[in-house]
């Protein structure tokens, strides 16, 4: 029995050796590859800028989407791809003003003798940001440095920074997407009536299209006729940019569905030579005969080997070319970020938190430095709550004397437009989003849904007030609350944005009711000030201040190093997971899940504590 036990002491000592041995070597597996990253980071910012830029041309070669304030920088997104590959780009945010200030400096580089357009994985932004990079490409063209595009195919939103190329290319076999815009909804009435939901809507708004899924199988005429207006504008402004770009009329860009089917009925279908034929683009070609074309423009790559036939131009990754921060004259004008829906809180990554907005105006009031404020906006609104927050913060600034400037990005809509009314002045692109001013509450209960199966609720409460459950039907009194929050919600909108726009309530509420509204449309019912960017924004800013000379001084939450891989990880996995699994579907049913993926990110942020919105849904549904 003594040499059975002492077997069993050693077979469990042996296993707890062996237990702590793995344990040891995970943990300094983990230590190494933290301490290799950190390096790398280190690596990236203290070297990368050192690196000097050989003479040739700046390549553009976005990867993924342009937002106005990314939730990773462009530095940490290169480590990104480096750490977990290139799956993720195509999901890359890019901060528009990093874009466009790169740019702007290789216009004065004079090292940089060109620019290069590669495309291929560049996902798109609104159109304001496309607006705005292509304001800066178009100063760099007419500073004489020449740009080339090239793709194998173009989407739309390629294409327009493709259009203000001196050249552009496309492979024989490539297509230029255009096919206008669109929004499309799913509408869920019948789907709740199966499932027995019982929604109650409360809104204020003929325009508020918001509560349409939840009401109906289809659009409403009144939501019918507002978006067809302003998508309608958006698209013009699409055609009246290119065309002025490639010197042809509008007409020739996108004469219609049938035209284009015409003509490629005549020419066997051949989509290149119907680019080419119309001047879309300048010449077709293989990528190898582009890149001899530009090693004729741009220095020989010197790491090019001497037996190699093909020829290799000198150019620099826009991901890689360092860009000087501005030194700091003047008075500093603070900008502070309203990028995503608003919700109750803490910022979250592509999300407003009202919490952490109002702390940052707060914090550029309290600076002694700081002269003016640029609130940049781009939201589809969200909480009335946590607008009213922000809000409230923007008008302490107003009231100590600091000028608030507001510069309205793709969104400023609903919530997004109650925290621009404060400002002293209001700058929105002609195709900003804004407007939408109206509130709606939904609550669901599913007393009809339990009753089907057999399950029911029942108690005593000291007041109909107190007897709200999901599990049983709303009683009246608290459907007559809501609907009183609700209205005076509204009013209380619309009183804001009379006292900010020196208009009556009633001439107000003939231009709100929910109504989205573009920038140009805006501008002439008085809901802002100017048509510009954000360039004519900090101008604005300055001159209120008086200032001659400024810097910009940009205030915003940095991610943790830990967020930072977190999130690299999460979206190389979303990158890959989702096309695997909808590969397996059918297109129109992999393309639904889409689109019920999209909406329940939308409604996941509705946390406000009083079940108040002021949100427009519609605005960021445009494709």
């Amino acid at each position: 029995m003594h040499t059975l036990w002492r077997a069993v002491a050693v077979f469990f000592k042996g296993s707890w050796r062996l237990l702590n041995f793995v344990r040891n070597l995970v943990l300094n597996l983990f230590f190494i590859l933290f301490v290799l990253i950190c390096l790398g980071i280190w690596m990236q910012f203290h070297t990368g800028a050192s690196q000097p830029v050989r003479e040739g041309a700046l390549l553009l070669d976005i990867s993924g989407v342009v937002v106005d304030k990314p939730g990773v920088s462009n530095k940490l997104g290169v480590i990104g791809r480096q750490l977990f590959g290139a799956s993720s780009d195509r999901l890359q945010e890019n901060s528009l003003f990093d874009i466009v200030d790169a740019i702007r400096q290789a216009q004065g580089d004079r090292h940089i003798t060109g620019m290069v357009l590669d495309l291929s994985n560049f996902a798109g932004g609104d159109q304001p940001s496309l607006r705005y990079i292509g304001k800066a490409l178009q100063a760099f063209r007419d500073s004489g440095k020449p740009i080339y595009a090239y793709g194998d195919n173009y989407s739309q939103s390629q294409y327009y920074l493709a259009s203000f190329a001196n050249t552009i290319w496309m492979s024989a076999q490539g297509e230029v997407d255009l096919h206008g815009f669109a929004t499309n909804g799913l509408y869920y009435k019948s789907l709740l009536d199966q499932l027995k939901v019982t929604t109650h809507v409360f809104r204020v708004g003929t325009y508020k299209s918001a509560v349409e899924p939840y009401l109906r199988d289809n659009m409403s005429d009144a939501a019918r006729e507002a978006d067809s207006r302003w998508l309608g504008q958006l698209w013009n402004g699409y055609l009246e940019t290119v065309a002025a770009n490639r010197k042809i009329p509008a007409q020739q860009v996108f004469p219609g569905a049938q035209p284009i089917i015409d003509a490629l009925k005549k020419n066997g279908g051949d989509t290149a030579r119907y680019a080419l034929d119309h001047k879309l683009v300048d010449k077709l070609g293989t990528a190898a005969q582009f890149s001899a074309t530009l090693a004729k423009q741009f220095t020989l790559n010197s790491k090019t080997p001497k037996a190699s036939k093909e020829k290799i131009y000198q150019g620099i990754s826009y991901y890689d070319y360092p860009v000087k921060k501005a030194p700091e004259r003047g008075g500093a004008i603070a900008v502070i970020y309203a990028s995503g829906a608003i919700m109750d809180g803490e910022e979250t990554p592509g999300n407003v938190g009202g919490d952490t907005t109002a702390s940052q105006i707060r914090d550029a009031r309290l600076d002694a430095n700081v002269k003016a404020i640029v609130l940049r906006v781009n939201s589809p609104g969200g909480s009335v709550t946590a607008s009213e927050t922000i809000r409230e913060e923007l008008a302490a600034a107003k009231a100590a004397n600091k000028p608030v400037v507001v510069s309205m990005g793709g969104m400023a809509a609903s919530g997004g437009y109650w925290i621009s009314t404060p400002a002293d002045y209001i700058i929105a692109s002609p195709t900003t989003l804004t407007g939408s001013i109206g509130i709606f509450g939904i609550i669901n209960t599913l007393e009809n849904s339990l009753d089907s199966i057999g399950i029911h609720t029942d108690g005593v409460a000291t007041s109909p007030l107190a007897d709200v459950t999901v599990t049983k039907a709303l009683p009246d009194e608290v459907r007559q609350m809501m609907q009183l929050s609700i209205e005076n919600g509204y009013l209380r909108f619309i009183n804001l944005v009379a006292a900010s726009r020196k208009k009556t309530v009633e001439q107000v509420n003939e231009i709100a009711k929910g109504r989205v509204w573009t920038g140009l449309d805006a501008k002439n019912n008085g809901l802002v000030d100017s048509l510009g960017d954000f360039d004519d924004a900090v101008k604005k800013a300055a001159e209120l201040a008086k200032l001659k000379s400024w810097h910009l001084r940009y205030i915003q939450d940095d991610p943790a190093l830990l967020d930072i891989l977190i999130s690299g990880f999460s979206g190389s996995v979303r990158a890959m997971l989702p096309q695997t699994l909808q590969a397996l579907l059918p297109a129109p049913l992999a393309q639904t899940a889409e689109a019920l993926r999209a909406g329940s990110e939308k409604l996941s942020i509705l946390n406000d504590p009083r079940n108040r919105y002021a949100i427009c849904l519609r605005c960021g549904q445009v494709r």
